[in-house]
């Protein structure tokens, strides 16, 4: 593993040399509030496997093994893992990287190792099992890990595909969505929903086998039963992982050339739409919106956030807002158009607000070096977020009428008013992050990582400031029982954050000038072996 110990010291390297002192401390805030949860659940998992243990306990490991498997994908995570594009060049032996890759899962869902680990403690706690027992955690974690390896490389060859990107996410958000419309919406839900958490379950499920293991139930079978999984997963992951390295993402994701002339009709319609920016703004702010639209709309990254928006926003909410009689009458059934709206902005936020400048990379020295005033070059980018989150909430709003639900006057001009008032305040706020926090982005790549621990704990004070003005209007529809009331609050907001706007503005180009140097290093920096 000497080849595993480089790379490691490699990445250890390269992330001390360029952050010797700064973000430790932010990171630890972030950490001690975030996995502070995490540990009091896995606390109280403790206390649960401490006494005898309940006929559920599959139901509780399937839903570990949903969040491992899931989450990270609906959330386009990835987490750490490898630059397979520059280890290619050296003489690794696949198999190396594959067990670095799967170790390296662990860092998807850190917060189901903490659970996996009060749960383990609890049962060497419980004093009617054997302290054997809880080894049966370990080829259920093992199988977790491995398999994520194979279903993330999986989905990011699939996603590299110029044609059927966007087919096989719509697909994937689909399957996603499937099971909670039906135990929701199906009759008899909630008995099958309480048959699958119960021990009834087939026992040849890994969850199910865990937990037999745990128990004391057959334990040889059990045993048995993880170990064709955990092979199944470890052979199909391998075979997945040289795949992928042998896998030209740019020749997958290049456009053919030539065409129909159907396609080349689509191709010049594109070509004017992208050429409205410069027709009505003029140049210079002009050439700067068409820029930032030409390239956004050619960003896997962003187009997958920008789907998830009107796709997975709207089937996550849709059974919340519709599961039982009455419940359009709730805050988020009559409010449902809003909702998601407010769900896509926060999808979009981390190309349109947070970070802006992180897919110029290096090239944003040129804004520097350029003969026009900053301030143009970030209204520039702020007009390009307003345009993708009219456009998708005008794609939300187009396919809530295509599936029937009710449209009102009123709740469009909730929906719009509340994300016009949102992202005004969300701008002011972005345009200092994005010069003070800048961090490069991959745009070829459909999966994101985690920001940085400083990053997090701004945006932790952000977020309640950016809906304390939203909330008010809520409020004052509650205490006065009047839409005029909470439209009224919300053009009070809105001129507060025009004022707001501006003053981040002048302060954000004054801050550019200073940090212009740091804005670009910071931007130019390239990663280590590891991509975090």
């Amino acid at each position: 593993m000497n080849q595993a110990r480089a790379i490691l010291w490699a990445q250890w390297r390269s992330q001390r040399n360029f952050f010797p002192r700064r973000g430790i401390g932010w990171t630890a805030i972030v950490g001690l509030i975030w996995y502070g949860f995490w540990i009091a659940g896995a606390f109280a998992v403790m206390l649960l496997t401490s006494s005898p243990l309940s006929s559920s306990l599959s139901g509780v490991f399937l839903l570990v093994f949903l969040y491992w498997q899931v989450v990270p994908v609906l959330m386009a995570a990835s987490g750490a893992s490898l630059d397979l594009r520059k280890l290619q060049a050296y003489p690794i032996p696949f198999s190396q990287l594959f067990w670095l890759e799967a170790v390296l899962r662990i860092t998807v869902a850190i917060e189901v190792i903490l659970i996996l680990t009060g749960a383990g403690i609890g049962i060497l706690r419980n004093p009617t099992l054997h302290p054997w027992d809880a080894l049966g955690l370990l080829p259920f974690a093992a199988f977790n890990l491995v398999l994520g390896v194979g279903m993330r490389d999986t989905i990011a060859r699939v996603l590299a595909r110029r044609r059927i990107r966007e087919a096989a996410f719509f697909l994937l958000i689909l399957c996603a969505a499937l099971p909670q419309i039906v135990f929701t919406r199906g009759r008899g839900s909630a008995e099958r929903l309480r048959a699958l958490m119960a021990r009834g379950s087939w026992v040849g499920w890994p969850w199910t086998a865990t937990a037999d293991f745990l128990q004391g139930h057959g334990q040889l079978r059990a045993l048995s039963i993880l170990a064709v999984w955990l092979a199944g997963a470890g052979l199909f992951s391998y075979w997945q992982f040289r795949r992928t390295i042998l896998f030209d993402t740019e020749a997958a994701s290049a456009r053919a050339s030539g065409g129909s002339a159907v396609s080349s009709f689509v191709e010049d319609f594109i070509e004017r739409f992208f050429r409205l920016p410069s027709m009505l703004l003029g140049d210079p702010l002009g050439a700067l919106v068409e820029k930032e639209v030409r390239f956004l709309t050619r960003s896997p990254r962003f187009r997958l956030v920008f789907l998830m928006g009107f796709t997975f926003g709207l089937l996550i909410w849709l059974p919340m807002a519709l599961g039982r009689q009455g419940a359009s009458e709730s805050f988020l059934g009559s409010n449902y158009l809003t909702v998601v709206s407010m769900y896509s902005l926060i999808l979009l936020s981390e190309a349109c607000f947070w970070n802006f400048f992180g897919f110029d990379r290096s090239a944003a020295q040129f804004y520097f070096l350029a003969p026009i005033a900053f301030s143009r070059v970030m209204i520039g980018k702020n007009l390009s977020a307003l345009f993708f989150i009219v456009l998708e909430i005008g794609m939300i709003t187009l396919v809530c009428g295509l599936l029937g639900m009710p449209l009102h006057p009123r709740t469009l001009a909730e929906s719009f008013s509340v994300a016009a008032v949102l992202s005004v305040f969300m701008l002011a706020a972005g345009n200092q992050l994005s010069l003070r926090q800048p961090r490069p982005m991959n745009p070829a790549a459909s999966f994101r990582s985690g920001a940085s621990g400083r990053v997090q704990a701004i945006l932790f004070m952000i977020w309640p400031i950016a809906f304390a003005p939203v909330g008010l209007a809520y409020l004052a529809r509650y205490a006065f029982d009047s839409e005029a009331a909470f439209f009224g609050v919300l053009a009070v907001d809105a001129a507060i954050g025009a004022i707001v706007y501006k003053l981040s503005l002048n302060s954000a180009v004054a801050a550019a000038e200073q940090l212009k140097e740091q804005i670009v290093t910071a931007l130019s920096r390239g990663e280590g072996p590891i991509t975090a």
